[in-house]
């Protein structure tokens, strides 16, 4: 009966145990380390490392009743004898593959270092950090996160309407300058030192995910809906895109609880000479309306600036009448994958999926 053992167990922290040990030796007797209480974490060490662990027991003991976890300790006695002597002997042997492992192990640590730095200088500008004194964040009057939302917006011109159209009471605008940094692409501490990410995580108050800081707690955020408010254009949509590629990656929690929304302006004003005048939100909608429709105005709207204080409210932020549309994850698998291949940098990827999937895609003529 083989049992695979997804959680690891004994033999697997044996195997990583040996390893860093015996990584972290080597690096201080060829004088890469030389600060007797600084050493390679685990993870330092492990950096692209891959390994298979397979062991054989006429007994094994698991946690819990999953089997998913190796117990036995005399299984990591065995796998630590059989790692140690085996590790040494390949490295012996071939040291300029251990002078690449612990070159690996040594970028690592100050990609590590650089990260902690950069997120606790952020935790310390957060702490300074005042909304009042850079004139972005237009608060709302109300404390209690349940009514509130924060309307995130794309440009001067937006904001000025939208700080007009608001309620005051309950909705927050947030303007940000064109389109934010691609975060797939980037580094850490490049993505933590970023303006408009970081007042974006101020603004919300919950810290972020635990992969980029330990810092995120869902009972701090400060908004029950988090609006993407953008032009209906494709510059308009590429900014939604990086912006919830932002959500994804940095505050997950935000989507899968339900809180992330996108909002629908009307790319048309039809305004006919009889009856009432309407708003349509895209070009099949127009299309439709003009089989119907012989004689009226049209008006269309480039950008949500163009609108006046009351066409916004009426079309785009009154809870009464507007469209949101809400951001679901059905794959986490699929989310990854789709994400990784359209934001990341591998260009052969992208163009592949394009060409694999291109009679799929929604085209504005």
């Amino acid at each position: 009966n083989n049992i695979q053992t997804v959680e690891g167990g004994t033999h697997v922290t044996a195997l990583k145990t040996v390893l860093t040990n015996l990584v972290n030796q080597y690096a201080r007797e060829l004088g890469v380390l030389k600060d007797k209480d600084s050493n390679f974490t685990g993870p330092d060490v492990r950096s692209g490392f891959c390994a298979v662990v397979s062991v054989k027991h006429p007994d094994p003991q698991f946690e819990g009743q999953t089997k998913t976890k190796l117990d036995n300790q005399d299984v990591y006695r065995a796998v630590s004898t059989v790692c140690s002597q085996q590790f040494q002997l390949y490295f012996d042997r071939n040291v300029d593959v251990l002078k690449k492992v612990i070159a690996i192990a040594e970028k690592s640590a100050k990609v590590r270092k650089s990260e902690a730095k950069t997120r606790q200088n952020l935790f310390t500008q957060r702490k300074k950090y005042s909304f009042d004194s850079n004139g972005k964040l237009a608060g709302c009057e109300s404390r209690n996160p349940e009514e509130c939302e924060l309307i995130i917006v794309e440009g001067d011109s937006a904001a000025g309407s939208g700080k007009i159209a608001r309620d005051r009471r309950c909705q927050s605008i947030l303007p940000i300058r064109g389109k934010i940094l691609n975060v797939e692409k980037a580094p850490v501490e490049k993505i933590l030192a970023n303006a408009e990410i970081r007042t974006l995580i101020y603004a919300l108050g919950c810290g972020f995910s635990e992969g980029y800081g330990q810092d995120f707690d869902i009972k701090k955020l400060k908004y029950d809906k988090i609006i993407i408010m953008t032009d209906a254009d494709q510059d308009g949509k590429h900014i939604t895109t990086l912006i919830l590629l932002l959500f994804y990656r940095l505050l997950p929690e935000l989507i899968y609880q339900g809180h992330v929304y996108v909002a629908c302006p009307p790319l048309y004003k039809v305004i006919p000479s009889r009856g009432k005048e309407s708003y349509l939100y895209t070009d099949e909608d127009l299309d439709k309306y003009r089989k119907s429709h012989s004689n009226f105005r049209l008006q269309r709207y480039k950008g949500l600036g163009e609108m006046n204080p009351s066409q916004l409210w009426e079309t785009t932020m009154n809870p009464e009448t507007r469209l949101l549309k809400k951001v679901l994850i059905s794959s986490d698998s699929e989310a990854n994958s789709v994400t990784s291949k359209l934001m990341g940098t591998s260009s052969d990827l992208r163009k592949r999926f394009i060409f694999e999937h291109a009679k799929e895609a929604n085209l504005d003529v």
